[in-house]
Parts: structure tokens; sequence; C-alpha cells
């Protein structure tokens, strides 16, 4: 049995990996001695992970305290523009580069995600390690270096898309199609199949803002 992956061990990772994981939500409050105890580290690592997550907008000022960062509309916008630009780009190039080993995992991915298209919470999860292989696949490190930061500030949405009733099944169809273009080394094809995915999960993320503003 394979040894478990460590977790992070300095503070400004763990509280990464916490907000990264939805342990701690937009809108939550941060506390240098409570998050010292919670950590087992002493407060001045912490004191410095807080202003270096605060400089990367990720913390936000509220009153004196601080707390995980929330986007607005317009950021999100912005955040969806880049992302679809960002994730075309790596389906282009994953149809180009990847090898027929990642390709393949891209494949077992899609067909172990389907049992999983009513299970919101554990989608998103094996959601974003789809992404993640596509983007590895595109074999060009500073592409994925901007996604990372992109999903780093995908985690300050409160909520996926993916628990909107029917989501989920329309989003493997989409993984699916966008897999078969990478299979078929077609460019084109991948690149508008994962831009089309990205632009649907705004709008649905939209009418679903919307639907909550009305009620």
């Amino acid at each position: 049995m394979p040894a478990p992956r460590p977790g992070p061990t300095d503070a400004y990772s763990m509280i990464l990996d916490a907000i990264d994981s939805g342990t701690f939500k937009p809108g939550d409050r941060l506390v240098e001695s409570e998050l010292a105890e919670r950590f087992n580290v002493s407060r001045t690592p912490i004191r410095e992970a807080l202003q270096r997550l605060e400089t990367q907008s990720l913390l936000a000022r509220e009153g004196r305290s601080l707390i995980v960062a929330s986007l607005d509309h317009n950021q999100t916008a912005e955040l969806y523009v880049v992302r679809g630009e960002l994730e075309g780009l790596a389906a282009r190039l994953a149809a180009r580069h990847a090898t027929a080993e990642e390709v393949r995992v891209l494949r077992e991915m899609v067909e172990a995600d389907n049992a999983l298209v009513d299970q919101p919470a554990a989608l998103a999860r094996t959601n974003r390690k789809f992404h993640k292989q596509i983007h590895l696949a595109s074999h060009n490190r500073y592409l994925v270096q901007q996604l990372d930061l992109v999903y780093r500030s995908m985690a300050l949405m409160a909520t996926t898309s993916l628990a909107v009733e029917g989501r989920g099944e329309i989003a493997q169809a989409e993984h699916d199609k966008i897999v078969s273009a990478i299979e078929a080394r077609d460019e084109e094809a991948a690149c508008k199949a994962l831009k089309d995915h990205i632009s649907v999960a705004f709008v649905t993320r939209l009418k679903r803002e919307a639907e909550r503003m009305d009620g």
C-alpha cells in the first residue's frame, strides 16, 4: 500500500492548502493565535504567511481582522475570461504534446468520474484533478504556473457550478469531448471544446447567482 502523500509543512502552504480545500471559506476570519495552535507552529511564521496571502489578495482586511477574500461579480468575470484562454491553450498544447500514457490517464479519469455525477463535492475535487492533468499534458511549465494561480483564485468562490442540478452530467459529456479531441490530436477542436466547457460553467454560475438574488 503506497504511503500517504505528505501534507504541506510551512505555515504559508498549510493556510493556502486549507483555503484551497475549502476548510477556510470566503468570509472566514483568520486569527493568528488560533492558526498557530491549529498548525502547531509559532506565531511569527503565521504572521508572515498571513501578510504574504494578503499581498496576493487571497486575504482581505475587515476592520482589524483578516478574512478569506471573496470575488465580486466583475472579478469572477475577469477570472473566467483568463481561465478560458489559458485552459484553451493548455488543451491545444496537450493535443500536440501529450504522451499516449497521459491521454490514457485522461480517458480513464473521465470514465471514473461518470460515477460521481450526482455527488457535486466529490466531482468538484476530481474535476480539478482532471483539469490539472490537461495542464501538465501541455508540457509547458510557464502555462502550468499561470493556471495554478488562476485555480488558487478559484478557491475564493464559495460554491461550485457543479452543484447545479444536472450540471455534473453535462460537465462529464464536455470532458469526454475534450479528451476525444486530444486523443485525435485535433488542436483546434481541443481548444474549442475546453473553452466552451469553461463558458458553460460560467453561464451556469451566473444563472445560479441570479436565482440566489431573486430568492
